[in-house]
């Protein structure tokens, strides 16, 4: 019950109450404190209620929020990967077409050419 009122003491306060109300009129006092009481839980359920819907849409909110930065990044880290792949395409694609460079010679630039091959007897040598 109430915190700081034994038994003692609410048999004081309903016997006050007996003899300020009198006998006749306590069962209606009784009522009518009873719906009091009853309004105020009431009123304080939907207070507290109403806090809650605040704070679960502040949490739905949070995680709209989440979810579409998630989205943006995910659209984001999809693009990148695109255009990597896109541009892998095109340069597997260009060095496919284009000639040899020198660097791809296996002969240095200043190393000396092979020697002929000798002449076999009975070649003519002009």
């Amino acid at each position: 019950m109430l915190p700081g009122i034994g038994f003692s003491e609410i048999l004081l306060l309903g016997l006050a109450a007996l003899i300020i109300v009198g006998p006749k009129d306590l069962p209606m006092m009784m009522r009518r404190v009873g719906q009091f009481v009853g309004k105020g839980r009431a009123m304080a359920r939907e207070f507290q209620a109403a806090f809650e819907d605040i704070a679960r849409q502040s949490e739905l909110d949070e995680l709209r929020k989440e979810i579409e930065d998630l989205k943006r990044d995910n659209t984001m880290q999809q693009a990148q990967d695109d255009l990597a792949a896109f541009e892998a395409d095109v340069n597997s694609a260009v060095m496919e077409k284009s000639p040899p460079t020198p660097a791809s010679d296996p002969k240095p630039k200043g190393a000396p050419d092979a020697p002929a091959p000798a002449p076999k007897p009975g070649d003519d040598v002009a």
